[in-house]
């Protein structure tokens, strides 16, 4: 286990330095920078040029990005260039609003689609069945940015819930348990948008692995030895269904970081994904790049997390004598 922990935090290490660098590179490759968007389209060239060099952004890309590099190795990311604030501290500040948001989405996920997975799964026909099946494929067609502009416009409409935001001003005025309030209303509205494609997705590959662990040779024998189907669900074969439910969150954590950068674009939710669209829009690269890294070491977590939980559930899946599944590697 000691050995399989190693090679995932090696890969997280080399995905976070990959894509935090490509996303350093594609944004001060690409036309134009934050010197010629700041002075706009009236600025002469003598200034832009003056700004660049006050910017270091005349540099050659190589030396940039090696200079970066270095720092970067010791948490260092530079200073944005837009908020004059070293990125680190930004990236703090915003990457906890992202921390709630994307737990709260995810908890909502796993206690939508797993046990609507169970009861699809679990049922050859029946009515249940079937509007678990058609809502999940409902959800599946809805990306992240339809729902929220879905969910905002009932919102504004109803007035059930705010349409954007984390907090109201003065909301932390009254007190924690004021602010707590506030914030668990606001937070609803995102989580669910974010949610939702999450727990269709969670639903179908949950129905079709209990599906196919009922339909094991252990499972019919229980059945044929008077085993209620109720207690052979939930003590034989949910645990060999947990697998591929397990392989898939790695994948549901990618999602919830791109959904979750949307939807805070659009309920102005003060997290890393409305963070990331400032940066890109100011070409502020340095802040593109952090934004990247933290994004990817949310990503390398769950990932991590994911394939803790499968190799609970499947041991075969720690073993690395060259002789196993190979599906650790």
């Amino acid at each position: 286990m000691a050995r399989y922990l190693v090679r995932r935090l090696i890969a997280a290490i080399v995905l976070v330095a990959v894509v935090s660098s490509a996303a350093l590179l594609l944004t001060r490759l690409a036309p134009g920078d934050f010197a010629s968007q700041l002075y706009g389209s009236g600025a002469t060239a003598q200034a832009i040029a003056r700004e660049r060099a006050r910017y270091g952004l005349d540099r050659p890309v190589a030396a940039q990005y090696l200079d970066w590099l270095s720092h970067a190795a010791r948490l260092d990311f530079g200073v944005s260039l837009v908020y004059h604030r070293p990125v680190a501290e930004l990236l703090r500040d915003r990457a906890g609003n992202t921390a709630i948001l994307a737990l709260a989405a995810l908890l909502l996920a796993t206690l939508l689609g797993l046990p609507a997975g169970i009861v699809s799964g679990s049922r050859r026909q029946g009515a249940a069945r079937s509007i678990i099946r058609g809502a999940s494929v409902v959800m599946l067609s809805l990306p992240s940015l339809v729902t929220s502009l879905v969910f905002v416009l009932v919102a504004a409409r109803t007035g059930w819930l705010p349409t954007g935001g984390m907090l109201s001003a003065g909301a932390w005025d009254g007190g924690t348990l004021a602010g707590l309030a506030d914030l668990a209303r606001h937070l609803p509205l995102p989580a669910l948008a974010i949610a939702l494609p999450l727990a269709a997705m969670i639903e179908r590959v949950q129905s079709q692995s209990l599906g196919d662990a009922l339909k094991q040779p252990f499972a019919l024998a229980a059945l044929a030895r008077g085993v209620p189907r109720r207690r052979l669900i939930w003590r034989d074969a949910w645990r060999p269904a947990a697998g591929p439910v397990a392989s898939i969150y790695g994948f549901v954590v990618g999602s919830l970081l791109g959904g979750s950068f949307v939807v805070e674009v659009v309920t102005s939710w003060p997290g890393l994904g409305r963070l990331m669209y400032d940066a890109l829009r100011a070409r502020d690269l340095y802040l593109v790049a952090g934004c990247a890294a933290a994004g990817s070491v949310f990503l390398a977590v769950g990932s991590l997390a994911s394939d803790l939980v499968q190799a609970w559930a499947d041991p075969r899946l720690r073993r690395h004598d060259g002789r196993g599944t190979g599906a650790a590697a």
